[in-house]
């Protein structure tokens, strides 16, 4: 025990030292009554298990936090998922939302461009600007950030299957501003295997597609220090249905997956492992998620230290951005949505999370409105100001509720990852429809609760008002905005060289065929007004497409 002791001591010294150099946020952190706290807690005489479980904020296995000082030091970036209409549309909308204090943008797609068509193609009728931003083009991109400067702003951008052309888009963008790569700060998505497990919008098969990002992460590893390649995402595995385990376990078995690829490409580990973050859901059990994101910090660590030997401390350090729960907003008494988001958030931020989209209101009904994406950014700003949370670092270490429901998670997560190892891997088991049925089995077992009334939903199955009316507004999105992007492609394909167009595409092709990397091929296309839709049905005739195994 002396030897802990010791330890114990050791690390509390270091935790002190590295807290006294952050710069503090300006402002008292006593409480609103006046009493002065302490910037963390900690136990006077450590039991056993403490340096391996918890330890001290900003030190292995990080169950406390990544940062010594956490957001004492910095509140999480603030980011509201925008995207719809016109890429003038959205860029107005990316205006207000930063002129109401917005640190961070975070991009939304629509359909014909997460499934890489252009507007003009027949599959994209009806759907141009409905669910999201229409974006195809160079020009697309350059009107999408008009007037903000990509060196200043945080940017992220959910988008899958086409993701290494958006990035291309974005990069070309950058290079026309005259923006180093290496001061390009943001999130790719990124996270194909997710796709394959519970959001469907994959392109190509499994094993091109992670050849598609492994040469994005070599290609960013190099030229682009500060950008996260990948958000591995465990939010759309909780949306279609998974448990909070379920959720960890598979993202996390993902976010190893691309490791593995990684590896075998002959990437050295602290080479990429800082720039993976991943992205979660904050859901309905309010401790049950605090639980998970201490627990999803502690897996990493020790994973990426003792199986994969990283050496960089900012390799064992899970990041991760996070966004309530849109599954469980209801349409009926749509304002409840309100109190539901916020509590989310609150869990979101006692988890330690590094940014944070909070849902608004009328997001079961359209796409967001002005004044609901206000309200869902003014809920961040009330739990950052208003109550109390920020001012001690990890204010929930130590609770024995926590704590055992911490290990509890972390146990069952290690159960899946046999299960999965058991399989041969991820893709074995997305191949064998595995993740796909325990998906499918929690959706139902919770679907089941609902109907039964066992588990209530307030306003779907119990304190329900007859004769609801919905009195809030919505935002339409009318046919206009696909007419002009597809006079737009019109337009592009018209006056560029396509005699240019034509050899690019060519170089994608033979740098496809010939496992070239094929990041700067498709940067050059994107320079060359080549459109999303032509460079992925070239990538296609190279490497195929995937239709998914049953799984029942």
């Amino acid at each position: 025990m002396s030897k802990q002791i010791d330890i114990f001591e050791k690390s509390k010294k270091d935790w002190n030292e590295e807290f006294s150099k952050s710069k503090s946020r300006d402002k008292s952190f006593d409480t609103l009554s006046g009493m002065s706290q302490e910037p963390l807690y900690y136990p006077y005489e450590p039991d056993n298990d403490f340096m391996d479980k918890l330890s001290f904020p900003g030190q292995f296995p990080y169950t406390r936090g990544i940062h010594s000082s956490m957001y004492r030091g910095r509140l999480w970036t603030m980011r509201q998922f925008s995207g719809f209409g016109t890429p003038e549309e959205t860029n107005k909308r990316y205006h207000q939302l930063m002129k109401n204090g917005q640190t961070g943008l975070s991009v939304a797609y629509d359909m014909p461009t997460l499934m890489g068509y252009d507007p003009d193609h027949p599959w994209s009728l009806g759907e141009v600007g409905k669910c999201g931003v229409s974006v195809s083009s160079l020009d697309d991109m350059r009107r999408l950030f008009k007037n903000i400067n990509l060196s200043e702003i945080s940017v992220s951008q959910t988008i899958n299957g086409p993701a290494v052309i958006l990035l291309a888009f974005y990069i070309a963008l950058a290079q026309e501003q005259n923006i180093p790569l290496s001061k390009l700060r943001g999130t790719l998505q990124n996270d194909i295997l997710k796709e394959f497990t519970a959001q469907k919008e994959w392109i190509f098969p499994p094993k091109p597609s992670m050849r598609i990002i492994t040469d994005m992460i070599s290609f960013c590893t190099k030229e682009m220090p500060n950008f996260n390649t990948i958000s591995i995402s465990g939010y759309h595995i909780r949306e279609a249905g998974s448990t909070a385990a379920q959720e960890l376990a598979f993202t996390l078995a993902d976010g190893f997956a691309y490791i593995e690829h990684a590896l075998e490409a002959g990437l050295d580990i602290d080479s990429f492992a800082p720039r993976l973050s991943f992205f979660f859901n904050s859901h309905l059990d309010f401790f049950e998620e605090i639980a998970k994101f201490r627990a999803s910090r502690r897996i990493w660590a020790n994973k990426l230290k003792y199986k994969y030997s990283a050496k960089d401390p900012r390799s064992l350090k899970l990041k991760f951005h996070t966004q309530t729960a849109g599954c469980s907003l209801t349409a009926q008494q749509p304002e409840n949505n309100i109190a539901r988001t916020g509590f989310q958030a609150l869990s979101a931020v006692l988890g330690g999370t590094q940014s944070l989209h909070t849902n608004s209101m009328d997001e079961t009904l359209s796409l967001p409105t002005e004044k609901a994406a206000e309200i869902a950014l003014r809920t961040q700003q009330l739990i950052a100001h208003e109550t109390g949370v920020t001012n001690v670092v990890d204010p929930l270490g130590g609770s024995w509720y926590v704590e055992s429901l911490t290990d509890k998670m972390e146990m069952e997560v290690e159960e899946y990852f046999k299960e999965i190892d058991e399989l041969g891997g991820v893709i074995p088991a997305i191949e064998k429809g595995y993740f796909q049925r325990e998906i499918a089995k929690s959706a139902s077992e919770y679907q089941k609760k609902i109907d039964e009334g066992s588990l209530i939903h307030v306003g779907v199955n119990k304190y329900i008002k007859d004769n609801e009316e919905l009195e809030i507004p919505t935002l339409e999105i009318g046919e206009e905005t696909e007419k002009i992007q597809k006079e737009r492609i019109d337009n592009i394909r018209n006056k560029r060289d396509n005699n240019l167009v034509k050899e690019s595409l060519n170089a994608i092709r033979n740098a496809c065929a010939n496992n070239n990397n094929i990041m700067e091929s498709i940067i050059n296309a994107t320079k060359e007004d080549a459109t999303l839709g032509e460079i992925i049905d070239v990538m296609k005739a190279e490497f195929g497409e995937w239709k998914e195994t049953s799984a029942f």
